[in-house]
């Protein structure tokens, strides 16, 4: 079982009208836009301990293989938390729904074989500090599996999206950031990027400002020169 920190509130987060908003229009992503889809692959190939940071109402829990010996899935919201535990009870693997914020994850060090962050990182508050918690948890040479949306690759969009990170756009949507660089902040924490693709969700039609999306893998170093100076693996 996970520890706990005693620093962490139950609900760090707390959007109780966005949550229901979210947790209908998720689901109908899942199903008309492919997202389900997109979660599969996501999570294909994991196996042991996993973290889920951001977990939602659950929607990646059905798509988890079973090489997965056990997910520990951390959800700040508390109505989303509560779906997600409702979800958790059907899933194929053991699951465990936490409450905690992503910038100081309630769970030892170096306890997981893999991690996963899907459509979180635009909307945690310290992005840089969040990520150095998933690196902290993180065994070396442990996955993180990334399902992001960011900033547009065209000027004009990009440009709208900084406006409406700054005024509407994270009032009406739970906090959420459309200009993010989620690839960019994952190597300034000190993960390698490997294999990911870019994505448009959905796929046809107009582009959104939250269209602009990044899947794929990236590793804590075995041992490198990390944000905070060289790793040295304890015995």
């Amino acid at each position: 079982m996970p520890l706990r920190a005693p620093n962490v509130t139950r609900d760090a987060v707390h959007h109780p009208l966005f949550a229901r908003f979210y947790a209908r229009i998720s689901v109908a992503a899942d199903t008309r836009a492919g997202v389900a889809e997109y979660r599969g692959e996501l999570l294909s190939g994991l196996s042991g301990r996993i973290i889920e940071i951001g977990a939602g109402n659950g929607l990646n829990f059905p798509h988890y293989p079973a090489a997965v010996s056990e997910v520990v899935a951390i959800e700040p919201e508390r109505v989303l938390r509560q779906l997600a535990v409702a979800a958790a009870r059907h899933a194929d693997v053991p699951v465990d729904v936490v409450p905690g914020a992503a910038e100081a994850l309630p769970v030892k060090s170096e306890a997981f074989d893999g991690a996963v962050v899907s459509l979180v990182l635009c909307s945690v508050r310290d992005v840089a500090r969040a990520l150095g918690e998933i690196r902290r948890v993180l065994r070396p040479g442990g996955e993180l599996r990334f399902f992001e949306h960011g900033r547009a690759p065209g000027r004009v969009m990009a440009g709208a999206q900084r406006a409406l990170d700054r005024t509407v756009w994270p009032l009406l949507f739970g906090g959420c950031h459309t200009a993010r660089d989620p690839l960019a902040a994952m190597e300034q924490a000190g993960f390698e990027i490997g294999a990911y693709r870019s994505l448009y969700i959905p796929e046809k039609g107009p582009r959104l400002p939250s269209s602009f999306t990044v899947l794929g893998v990236a590793r804590r170093p075995f041992a490198a020169d990390g944000p905070d100076g060289p790793e040295r693996n304890e015995p």
